[in-house]
């Protein structure tokens, strides 16, 4: 029997406008996975689907050997934190917390106990008697993890719940919840269209675009292999090329020849592919005179000191790239806007799909 949760073809229509097609992946207990993909791509969806509160137009969802397909919302013992939390504004944080634990009958004396155990676990121990509109965005978010957590889920869904957050508490609360799921080993789903999020939090993240997976992996294998154009472009930032094949492992960038270790089998001489390379892979130098092997000549349009490294727009014949330079290198440029922008064979992907 797998442990864990299977998606088997599922499909999801509403008439004619297809929203999740075929989509089948497998969630191993115990990991921590992310759906990712851009507004209105089938990602949650898919996740009410599993959740229960769709049904699937074609396939199966089964959870550790059981088809749950038609299995009601309240006999899956799933929890779902929700992007709008809703928590009871007239109820206590310990309440709100308690709540399930009421309509499980479980006893005062061991809901207290649950609930300091909760209030620990999220790091709000002195928090229980506060209501709601007392506590900060991210305070509520926890309380909202904590309540879904005293169900004691076997799976636990999560629906863009720190979207809402300004950047310096969502960073904060991305490390937290992956260190709470870490400590709980509880079979986590997230949703987002956050790709840094996902990258942050997950063991698998599960690329999605018009209701279809583009591609399933940890997030080095995804960002460093990615499976197509849009998933090179969703993921981080991209410099997308197109190229065409020549002979020699050599692609044709109009008239400059550039080598690339990875290029895929069966590309034929004369096919049009994407070379992608990400902004970090790239060297930037002084356009000297001198031949420069694998580059290409550009002009640097915009400079940007973001601390860490010099971000560079480049025009090279028309195609505009992103490089990075760290400031010690670009000082020693002296500025110079004639550049040469150098292509590792070994950074470039070739990309046919």
């Amino acid at each position: 029997m797998t442990l864990g949760l299977e998606i088997r073809d599922v499909s999801k229509a509403y008439g004619a406008n297809a929203v999740v097609r075929n989509v089948s992946l497998t969630v191993p207990r115990g990991q921590f996975v992310c759906f990712l993909g851009p507004s209105g791509c089938g990602k949650t969806t898919l996740m009410r689907m599993v959740a229960g509160l769709e049904t699937p137009s074609s396939g199966r969802i089964v959870f550790n050997g059981k088809d749950i397909t038609d299995t009601p919302v309240h006999r899956r013992n799933f929890a779902m934190v929700f992007q709008a939390l809703a928590l009871f504004p007239f109820l206590s944080v310990e309440d709100n917390i308690a709540y399930s634990m009421r309509l499980r009958n479980m006893g005062p004396a061991d809901r207290r106990a649950r609930v300091r155990e909760l209030l620990e676990l999220i790091k709000l121990p002195d928090i229980g008697g506060r209501t709601i509109d007392q506590l900060s965005g991210g305070q509520r978010q926890r309380v909202a993890i904590a309540r879904a957590l005293a169900q004691e889920p076997a799976l636990f869904l999560l629906d863009e719940p720190l979207s809402a957050l300004d950047a310096k508490l969502r960073d904060h609360m991305q490390v937290e919840l992956r260190q709470l799921q870490q400590k709980l080993q509880i079979t986590t789903i997230l949703v987002t269209h956050d790709q840094r999020e996902a990258m942050t939090i997950a063991d698998t993240i599960v690329v999605m675009a018009d209701g279809a997976v583009q591609q399933i992996g940890p997030p080095t294998e995804i960002y460093r292999n990615p499976a197509n154009r849009f998933v090179a472009g969703f993921i981080g930032q991209s410099n997308l090329l197109d190229a065409v094949v020549a002979d020699g492992g050599h692609l044709a960038l109009g008239n400059t020849l550039i080598a690339a270790e990875a290029m895929p089998a069966g590309a034929r001489q004369g096919e049009t592919v994407t070379l992608s390379i990400r902004p970090e892979n790239i060297r930037v130098t002084a356009l000297n005179g001198t031949a420069h092997p694998n580059a290409l000549p550009g002009r640097v349009t915009f400079v940007r000191d973001v601390g860490g490294h010099i971000e560079l727009r480049i025009d090279c014949e028309g195609r505009e790239l992103i490089g990075m330079a760290m400031p010690g290198e670009w000082a020693a440029m002296a500025g110079s806007e004639s550049v040469a922008v150098h292509l590792p064979p070994a950074a470039c992907t070739i990309l046919t799909a």
